[in-house]
């Protein structure tokens, strides 16, 4: 590279990584986790010296391109964004993966802009295990009071949240650059940790921007359906966008269902499933961008939010409706339950999955005060409801519908006790419950 650069490694013990390399040894506090968060204070001290600084993880490539590319973008951005990178891979056929993508993640539809002949726009997930800032960009962070902060966790865990700091609790917002992104692209190395995620293949990546790139010439809308992501530490129980196949969800579906209703999809991965099975699927997407991808699946997407969509499909009856994942997260669950009850057809079958809250371990962790389920009871602290089965069970009576059968999803050593017991017992130990439920036969129409 044509500039003089000093290489600083952090590391919780002595070692000798070459010549004209400095090693700083010690951890900020006594979580190990810690360690990354060290680089803050070396920033600080020599922000006089360096025209640029970088932050990276150890096994991230940051080329010259990379940072030429980042110096002359921030030219033309205002002081308040800052150019951000992505990171990706490549699998031994040299097939590309972007790791972002991935649970509650997704890009805004109220981002994308325009300035100097560059496109940008915003993707949640702001963590790209790197980001290099400008000496004034630096200067604004430490002025900002919220870059030589104490190793925390919140919206990420510990070691992504010192590298996300700067936008997180600096004021500053990061923007991706669309129209160069294999320029804002860094590659983690070896390439041998995310290749075998469908989800995060660049086809999915590059569709979605597509999609967002064309929102305003396709009419789409640019709100979320719901929320997806819950305040909770870490995001805990958001909604999945790239959920796998849930053969006990397409288990419940009539053997004679011609017409499924799919509210607050995702990419579409169930829903394909009946797809390739001639049955015609309709998505209410999270998001229009999202939706692009449900719709490469042969999914029928309807853009439009929960009350529009509803009015768009009255007319229609449905011999299945799926709710995945997408109650507890709805400010009134119960009454879009009421709703979108109102387009069964004769005979159609619910079909809802949703946490268990009450199950023993999260009743055991709220008691003890585990920060990951801090603030749970409040929906406008948490972002969620503590569904159980009795509180779904109350609201589909409130709905007209009958008592549901009831499965429970058991995670880890949870499935040995689950073989042990029975019935009710049983789903109190369940991380998820999967029920179905009908209309009593007088409510037909």
């Amino acid at each position: 590279m044509p500039y003089v650069v000093n290489v600083v490694v952090l590391s919780d013990i002595p070692k000798n990584p070459g010549q004209n390399v400095r090693v700083h040894v010690g951890l900020p506090d006594k979580n190990p986790w810690s360690l990354p968060f060290g680089h803050k204070q070396l920033f600080a001290e020599h922000v006089n010296d360096y025209d640029l600084f970088i932050y990276s993880e150890d096994d991230i490539l940051i080329t010259q391109r990379n940072i030429e590319a980042f110096l002359a973008v921030s030219k033309t951005l205002p002081e308040e964004l800052i150019a951000g990178f992505v990171h990706a891979e490549r699998d031994d056929q040299g097939g590309l993966y972007f790791d972002p993508v991935h649970s509650h993640f997704h890009w805004d539809p109220h981002s994308v802009r325009s300035i100097e002949g560059h496109t940008f726009a915003y993707y949640t997930n702001e963590h790209s295990a790197c980001y290099l800032l400008t000496q004034d960009q630096l200067k604004r962070a430490l002025q900002s009071g919220g870059f030589l902060v104490a190793p925390h966790e919140n919206r990420y865990d510990m070691l992504c949240a010192a590298g996300t700091d700067p936008y997180t609790q600096c004021g500053f917002k990061k923007m991706v650059c669309l129209s160069r992104l294999e320029d804002f692209t860094v590659y983690h190395l070896p390439n041998n940790k995310y290749a075998a995620r469908p989800y995060r293949a660049s086809s999915v990546f590059y569709q979605q921007i597509e999609a967002l790139l064309n929102l305003e010439r396709n009419g789409r809308p640019r709100n979320l359906l719901f929320n997806p992501e819950t305040r909770l530490l870490n995001a805990g129980w958001s909604k999945d966008y790239y959920e796998g196949v849930r053969n006990d969800v397409l288990s419940l579906v009539p053997p004679a269902a011609k017409k499924i209703l799919s509210i607050g999809c995702g990419w579409g991965a169930t829903e394909q499933q009946l797809v390739k099975q001639g049955v015609r699927v309709v998505g209410i997407p999270i998001d229009s961008v999202i939706g692009s991808c449900a719709e490469q699946r042969g999914i029928e997407v309807v853009y439009a939010d929960l009350k529009a969509a509803h009015h768009m499909l009255a007319a229609e009856r449905f011999d299945c409706i799926f709710f995945i994942n997408v109650l507890h997260l709805l400010p009134d669950p119960e009454g879009v339950l009421s709703s979108y009850t109102e387009l069964l057809a004769a005979e159609g079958v619910l079909v809802i999955v949703t946490p268990n809250f009450a199950n023993v371990m999260t009743r055991w962790r709220r008691l003890i005060g585990d920060p990951y389920y801090k603030g749970m009871a409040s929906y406008q602290n948490a972002g969620l409801h503590l569904t159980s089965r009795r509180m779904i069970r109350k609201w589909l009576r409130t709905c007209g519908m009958t008592a549901p059968r009831t499965r429970g999803v058991f995670s880890g050593r949870m499935g040995n006790i689950q073989r042990a017991l029975k019935g009710v017992m049983a789903l109190s130990f369940a991380s998820e419950l999967v029920m179905d439920s009908r209309k009593p036969a007088a409510s037909l129409e």
